[in-house]
């Protein structure tokens, strides 16, 4: 199977704090032992989101930072503490303000 250029492997991070966030996940899932798969099947995510999130591809609502923090049994405020606030230009607007 040949990647795509634009595949998702290749696409830069949503945000610093999605690429941090998703760097301490993957430190978490591998200090436990588990693999994409595992974790999202403990999750019930799909394996591939979860492979989006390591790499910082997915801005995740809260309701899935708490299933992830769950899962890999950490506080999420592990998880989530200290990452900057997006920039202006990191910032997507789907609606109204």
């Amino acid at each position: 199977m040949t990647k795509q250029p634009n595949s998702d492997s290749t696409a830069t991070p949503v945000s610093k704090a999605t690429e941090t966030f998703g760097q301490r996940v993957r430190a978490r899932r591998e200090a436990l032992g588990l693999s994409q798969e595992k974790l999202a099947d403990l999750c019930e995510l799909h394996w591939s989101y979860v492979g989006q999130i390591e790499r910082g591809r997915r801005n995740l609502t809260l309701h899935n930072i708490l299933i992830l923090a769950a899962g890999l049994q950490v506080d999420p405020a592990e998880l989530v503490q200290g990452l900057p606030a997006p920039k202006p230009e990191e910032r997507k607007r789907t609606g109204p303000a």
